[in-house]
């Protein structure tokens, strides 16, 4: 990573595009998803998580929190090896280790291996991280075709459901469950239109999930996001966008990955929320929403 690049973001990137899904080295500024000021007390000793969609942004700061605070973790992604790479080397660098699993998981048979593989080289499962997720802006609802449809409800929503139906037998009393919503589940999205449903489904089945896995003792929650500045904003926004992103926060920026992070180390630490199941926590700038 370009150390000169990192730091302090300003409020408004500039103009800038790249592939899709993105990588970390190609945005300006880098953002701050290292946790480098973050210091862990052993809320998550033992522990073995794995983190869907953690090689960059929000993920890759979840995993490196959940290292300094004790745990193990496994982390996918789609394709960006050199982004799995170094969240690797931040999680092994705190004396943890750390599994990388490169796939689509919009597969259901791809879904169901990781969490197989993350037991097998974790030795256990005890926290679920759903991170991962995919969306594509449009201006008119009629630009969304079946498949872009299906393909943001297969990653975004479909994947869940395989993914928890594989983990559940091997979570156990204690275990936590953490699925990333977004604030456009709340409140829509007039160029996020499909995203923002699938983000919905996803939140809601946070809190049937929470119900139905209560008798078990698994409890399971949800953070739903404000604008976080990711390599998913500049691999699927218009350049003007990318520039004015995050201004619309009534804090007037958007978030770094290291600071929404720490809500997930909320939700998967037992000391700290225990006695949460079926709760949504909305780092989002000021944005306020009931319920």
């Amino acid at each position: 990573m370009n150390e000169e690049k990192r730091g302090e973001r300003p409020a408004d990137p500039p103009a800038q595009s790249q592939r899709y899904p993105g990588r970390t080295g190609d945005m300006t500024p880098e953002p701050r998803d290292e946790m480098r000021d973050y210091t862990g007390s052993g809320l998550l000793d033992g522990r073995r998580a794995l983190i869907t969609g953690g090689d960059s942004g929000i993920g890759r700061a979840v995993a490196v929190a959940f290292a300094k605070e004790g745990a193990d973790v496994a982390i996918t992604y789609l394709e960006e090896d050199g982004d799995a790479r170094h969240t690797a080397k931040l999680v092994e660098a705190e004396g943890r280790r750390c599994v990388t699993l490169g796939g689509d998981l919009a597969e259901e048979r791809h879904a169901r291996e990781v969490v197989q593989h993350a037991v097998r080289d974790l030795g256990g499962l005890d926290v679920l991280v759903l991170h991962h997720g995919t969306q594509k802006p449009v201006d008119d609802v009629r630009e969304i075709d079946t498949a872009q449809l299906r393909r943001t409800f297969d990653v975004n929503v479909l994947s869940l459901f395989w993914t928890v139906q594989e983990a559940l037998d091997h979570l156990g009393a204690g275990s936590s469950i953490v699925i990333t919503g977004s604030i456009n589940g709340l409140r829509g999205n007039k160029t996020l239109i499909d995203y923002a449903a699938s983000k919905g489904a996803a939140m809601v089945l946070a809190q049937s999930l929470a119900q139905s896995l209560m008798d078990k003792e698994i409890r399971v929650n949800c953070v739903a996001p404000g604008p976080v500045w990711t390599p998913l904003i500049p691999a699927t926004m218009p350049d003007e966008r990318v520039e004015s992103f995050g201004k619309q926060a009534p804090m007037g920026r958007a978030a770094d990955p290291d600071e929404v992070a720490p809500s997930y180390v909320f939700f998967a630490a037992n000391r700290l929320s225990s006695y949460y199941t079926g709760q949504t926590l909305v780092p989002a700038g000021g944005e306020i929403h009931p319920g």
